[in-house]
């Protein structure tokens, strides 16, 4: 899939579907006489090393010159203050109950205005790496701010020949047009202390102010790459997924869903003691074709926390950049990056599709299984959903806590207990669609749906390598399943250590707690925001039939 640069004469006015009232504000700055185009990674490399602020270490980048670089590329280092995260509570999305779309308009006419004296940099990148889903996307953002837009230019497909070929070659889908995205990390406003993201994601456009953070314009540009995958019938992914190839020549295709900090990227590029040939799609961002289940990655590269990487280990070998972490001289006199979050929480960094020896854009085979990654204290290490509408329910209720990739505003509870549904905060259309296109995957194309539970279960941590015990007898097949107590739809693996006691009263109260808990977020979407995103009565009949077998 491709969108579309231009439009015919006839196509360009009003009432015509490709244009909006913020689209037209946003995508007319990209053509001021204060503009300047940037067309490679190894301009966007210079701007970023000669930026203010910037901490050019002695650290090489690993064969750079592969993806765009000069041979002598060194990592780069920038921070960004006392943000280090993301904000939920600076998003407004268009279209969504309560979005006062007209103040927001001026606001960003206003922003773009307070431009005009400053050079601003245009950059071009892919969404989607495969001729089935290509997204071209345009970001502008001021002069000073050249780190966050190399780092753009990485995250994404920048424009290779290679992909430029490819891009051309991929088939148009509709009437989408190109995405424009304009940002100013430096634009602040009395009424948004926390900075504004406004999202118009039906015109394919968005404004990013006030926002410093890098990983507000990578979720930010994937917000509108998922939202036009899922007009166009793809399931957007917010997890990782990967392929085992097995020795009898048979494959597995699994995708894990969960937020930062839930274990999906350590599951997704775990290498098993080498057990397994495995292909990595990607840990972060994905789409699954609901017609064919085949999958395709958003991105190339990764953006990884840094907290659990030492200086020296071996995979910061594959770092392009890091954000929000410290430098230091060591024992060469290098300059080299400090790691492990001694400076702040959520320190990142960008590592480079080398990263996985076993990298694919796309996996053609179907996708066998779907694992739910939560941090729910009452759901044991794993659980199996036979029914299509409890697998996709709780996958819309999936439960987990809060991380340091987040900005909490003032009074937020950081260690509550969470809904985040699909573990994607970034959805910007009605929940039934995603849940529709889950719940679809199971009852048509046979996908196998599980809940892993990576924090505690009932005070006793579950390891990483009880995660991935369970995963390895499940890609195997020797994970023997059985139904679970009362429960006609759930089916349970017992892991050592973890078995849970149906019979000990405190542990179903809080079971059947938990389970209430999400029939009430369930309930309240009937409501909330005006209904926008109300479920159909089947995806709450199937929670509430857990509860009375619990009774």
């Amino acid at each position: 899939m491709s969108t579309r640069a231009y439009f015919k004469r006839e196509e360009i006015g009003a009432n015509k579907p490709a244009f909006s009232r913020t689209r037209s504000i946003i995508e007319a700055a990209f053509y001021g006489n204060n503009v300047i185009k940037i067309n490679t990674l190894k301009e966007a490399y210079e701007l970023a090393k000669n930026s203010p602020g910037t901490i050019v270490t002695d650290m090489p980048v690993y064969r750079g010159e592969e993806f765009g670089l000069e041979k002598d590329a060194k990592i780069l280092l920038f921070n960004d203050g006392s943000v280090t995260g993301r904000c939920a509570a600076a998003r407004r999305i268009a279209g969504e109950p309560g979005v006062d779309c007209p103040d927001l308009d001026k606001k960003v006419m206003d922003a773009i205005y307070d431009t005009r004296y400053q050079t601003l940099y245009h950059a071009e990148v892919f969404i989607g790496l495969d001729p089935e889903f290509m997204v071209k996307a345009h970001l502008l953002i001021p002069e000073g701010e050249e780190n966050i837009l190399y780092n753009w230019m990485l995250n994404f497909q920048y424009m290779s020949d290679e992909y430029v070929k490819m891009y051309k070659k991929s088939r148009p889908i509709g009437n989408e047009p190109d995405v424009y995205i304009f940002s100013n990390p430096q634009w602040k406003h009395n009424e948004h202390p926390l900075g504004l993201t406004y999202f118009n994601t039906a015109n394919n456009c968005a404004a990013l102010l006030g926002m410093r953070y890098f990983g507000e314009h990578k979720k930010g540009t994937l917000t509108i790459g998922w939202a036009i995958a899922n007009r166009n019938g793809y399931a957007s992914c917010h997890g990782g997924q990967k392929r085992y190839n097995l020795a009898n020549g048979k494959s597995y295709v699994a995708s894990v869903f969960g937020l930062s900090g839930s274990g999906k990227s350590t599951i997704t590029h775990a290498k098993h003691g080498g057990k397994y040939d495995v292909t990595v799609l990607h840990d972060d961002a994905f789409i699954i074709n609901t017609e064919t289940g085949s999958s395709i990655a958003m991105e190339p590269t990764y953006f990884d926390k840094t907290q659990d990487y030492p200086t020296y280990c071996d995979d910061n070998k594959y770092l392009l950049t890091a954000q929000n972490c410290s430098a230091t001289i060591d024992e060469d006199g290098k300059v080299v990056l400090v790691t492990e979050d001694i400076r702040n929480g959520n320190g990142r960094a960008i590592k480079s599709k080398l990263w996985s020896p076993n990298r694919v854009d796309k996996i053609e085979e179907p996708v066998n299984a779907i694992f739910w990654i939560m941090k729910d204290p009452t759901i044991p290490p794993v659980v199996k959903l036979k029914g299509a509408s409890l697998a996709s329910v709780m996958g819309a209720t999936l439960a987990t806590k809060r991380t340091t990739a987040e900005r909490l505003a003032p009074g937020v509870d950081p260690n509550a207990l969470v809904v985040e549904p699909y573990a994607n905060p970034f959805r910007t259309y009605p929940l039934v669609n995603d849940y529709e296109k889950f719940k679809k995957l199971v009852a048509e194309r046979n996908v196998d749906c599980y809940i892993i539970n990576t924090g505690d279960f009932m005070g006793k941590k579950v390891q990483p390598k009880d995660t991935l015990g369970i995963i390895e007898a499940i890609v195997e097949g020797t994970a023997e399943f059985k139904k679970w107590g009362p429960f006609e739809d759930i089916e349970i693996f017992e892991w050592e250590g973890f078995v849970p006691d149906l019979n000990d009263p405190e542990y179903k109260a809080q079971l059947t707690a938990r389970m209430n808990d999400r029939i009430k977020f369930v309930e309240s979407r009937e409501t909330e925001k005006g209904g926008y995103d109300k479920l159909p009565a089947d995806a709450i009949e199937a929670l509430k039939k857990v509860v009375a077998a619990l009774a």
